[in-house]
């Protein structure tokens, strides 16, 4: 340290204690230990200030509409009437989008709801999450443009088998999604049956592709969605244990015990129109929705 500014410290810091320090025996004469107080960061928490909600109170919060889309594309004719439920038509998830906008929803991220449901934290009177699945390349080409004429911004659970692939997004889209405030988040490797993993299955389908996710987006990977909505008990500590503190299910029953690892979304069907999925949504979360 320089010794001018050495000094200094010292006649600052003994300007503004005063006859405290002076009347201190274990700090009297000793300069180097007045020094080194003033250059300690403060690293202390009071966390008896710290509230959390128990799992009771988060299951009477108010549920978040949270809607699920694949992929982003006119329908074929090889496409089945099941399939459609899951592949959107371009001109219809404008009108889905637009009627949220026009309805003065704000599009929110998940560490928002998380922040929400966990802490209390405030959140627009109306809210709702839009999120994909599986890394369809329709969803960069089709679907994010809409989100930035109205200025939302979408969730992504990535399959991480597929990034790179034909018709899937990759490495560099990625890395642009969640440069530009969109969340990149945990979907599997091979969109595996989480009820069915046994040993490494944990490694290799959440372990690796929360490791892959972050170096390619800088950022750490703490949500996930399960393949097909299916979930087990047996998954919460092994997804906790991996860093994910937040986990997404379908419009089925919450678990009473593990209700941040069981957020409930709803699929926005193809065959629906903005006015219909609106409809669908204020019925799907509303208070008297199952847990």
């Amino acid at each position: 340290m320089n010794k001018n500014i050495y000094f200094l410290i010292i006649i600052l810091f003994l300007s503004s204690c005063g006859a405290q320090s002076a009347s201190n025996p274990e700090t009297d004469g000793d300069v180097d230990s007045l020094v080194m107080d003033i250059e300690k960061p403060e690293t202390s928490i009071d966390t008896a200030k710290i509230t959390v909600a128990t799992e009771a109170e988060i299951l009477a919060k108010r549920q978040i509409p949270i809607i699920c889309y694949h992929q982003i594309r006119d329908w074929k004719a090889s496409d089945s009437k099941s399939a459609k439920d899951y592949i959107t038509p371009v001109a219809v998830f404008k009108d889905h989008i637009k009627t949220l906008a026009d309805s003065g929803y704000t599009a929110i991220l998940p560490d928002q709801l998380y922040d929400y449901l966990l802490r209390g934290k405030e959140l627009p009177e109306k809210s709702v999450m839009i999120t994909f699945d599986d890394n369809d390349l329709t969803q960069y080409e089709n679907a994010v443009p809409v989100l930035k004429k109205h200025g939302f911004k979408g969730v992504f659970f990535i399959m991480t088998v597929t990034i790179g692939r034909p018709r899937y997004m990759n490495k560099t889209q990625l890395k642009e999604l969640s440069d530009a405030g969109n969340v990149i988040g945990n979907h599997t490797w091979d969109h595996h049956n989480v009820k069915k993993y046994q040993g490494e299955d944990w490694v290799t389908q959440i372990e690796k592709p929360s490791k892959i996710l972050k170096e390619i987006t800088g950022k750490e990977v703490e949500h996930f969605a399960y393949p097909f909505g299916l979930w087990n008990s047996e998954a919460f500590p092994e997804l906790e244990k991996r860093g994910i503190k937040a986990a997404y299910i379908l419009a089925t029953k919450r678990d009473e015990n593990q209700p941040l690892y069981t957020i409930r979304r709803m699929i926005g069907s193809g065959h629906w129109s903005g006015k219909t999925l609106h409809r669908v949504m204020k019925n799907t979360f509303a208070s008297t929705s199952p847990n």
